[in-house]
């Protein structure tokens, strides 16, 4: 099984429907006139997925982090460069079930493969690598920025949080749950769902946004930080799954609990910022794109993020969320 028959085989007919990919014959793609919104993201197993996971999740995973990033922006994207390293021992089987994650992902998102690379470690012990950038169109009112929060903008999230984070202590069998639960969470981990339609709908008004990737304390400290401003949550806001909520009933400490929902990754919601006057706008917006979204703080003159109790104290919390050069991953 060489390189090219990998290629041949499983990712040139992924690019069927990128004419300016030539059908990974060649080292380079077109595609097309800018200006593109542009992500990349890379996945490890053992860091951003179990090395057990299903590889068509893990495929279809590896799409959904990045396309999350060009729905903060309101972006509709097109297509993406892929970028594999497979362990030694990889198997025709397993690369099948790799490329026919990414072929249910490309349908559902109308989007196709434009070229890439893939090689294998030298050694069956190397992590399965995985690199994709993908790339849009910008909406017409132009990209939602991270950075253009004012103070007194209300800060809102799609979504649920926290799902992601219970869901991989599920699959590392850290918490009970009942079988219902733990398949909700465990789904949520492993398909995020990127809030493309909210995004392009947010465009315009929306003064700032990102995705949770790194948690959502983390996130709204990040979007604060490139406004200037200081982030402060109501932690009792934070939008729940019946699944956490069950969770945060067995906790013997609810602020904790609310603090550890906050502090997990992976959730893949979009966190804006938009001036209290539209708050309609949002609602509407909201509606028109079949997304809940809740109002969860606002931004003040300071700096950073804060999680507080409903008395306005400050709630500490145990994780500042992901950070690859500062704790272990999956």
């Amino acid at each position: 099984m060489s390189e090219f028959d990998i290629i041949r085989e499983h990712f040139a007919p992924l690019s069927a429907d990128a004419p300016g990919a030539f059908g990974l014959t060649d080292d380079a793609a077109l595609t097309g006139t800018g200006p593109f919104v542009v992500s990349k993201d890379m996945m490890i197993a053992g860091v951003h997925f179990l090395p057990r996971d299903p590889l068509d999740l893990v495929a279809r995973k590896l799409l959904r982090v990045n396309l999350s990033d060009l729905a903060a922006k309101g972006a509709k994207p097109i297509g993406y460069f892929l970028g594999c390293a497979w362990p030694a021992g990889a198997t025709r089987d397993q690369i099948a079930q790799f490329a026919d994650g990414l072929r249910e992902d490309q349908a559902q998102f109308r989007i196709a493969l434009y070229g890439g690379d893939t090689t294998r470690h030298s050694s069956k012990a190397g992590p399965l690598t995985l690199s994709a950038t993908l790339f849009g169109t910008p909406p017409k009112q132009g990209v939602t920025p991270r950075g253009g929060a004012r103070a007194g903008d209300d800060l809102y999230v799609s979504g649920a949080i926290g799902d992601a984070g219970l869901g991989l202590a599920v699959l590392k069998k850290e918490i009970r749950l009942t079988p219902v639960d733990k398949a909700s969470l465990a789904g949520r981990y492993h398909l995020p769902e990127p809030r493309l339609v909210l995004g392009a709908a947010l465009a315009g008004f929306a003064t700032a946004a990102i995705d949770v990737s790194d948690g959502l304390v983390a996130d709204a400290g990040h979007l604060a930080r490139a406004s200037g401003l200081r982030a402060e949550i109501d932690a009792v806001s934070i939008p729940r799954s019946a699944a956490a909520g069950a969770w945060i009933a067995t906790q013997t400490n609810r602020w904790k609990a609310l603090a550890a929902l906050a502090g997990f990754g992976d959730d893949y919601e979009i966190l804006f910022a938009a001036p209290p006057e539209l708050r309609r706008s949002v609602m509407v917006a909201a509606k028109a794109s079949r997304t809940e979204v809740t109002r969860i703080g606002a931004l003040k003159r300071g700096e950073g993020a804060a999680l507080l109790d409903e008395t306005g104290r400050e709630i500490a919390c145990a994780s500042q969320g992901f950070d690859h050069f500062g704790r272990d991953g999956a």
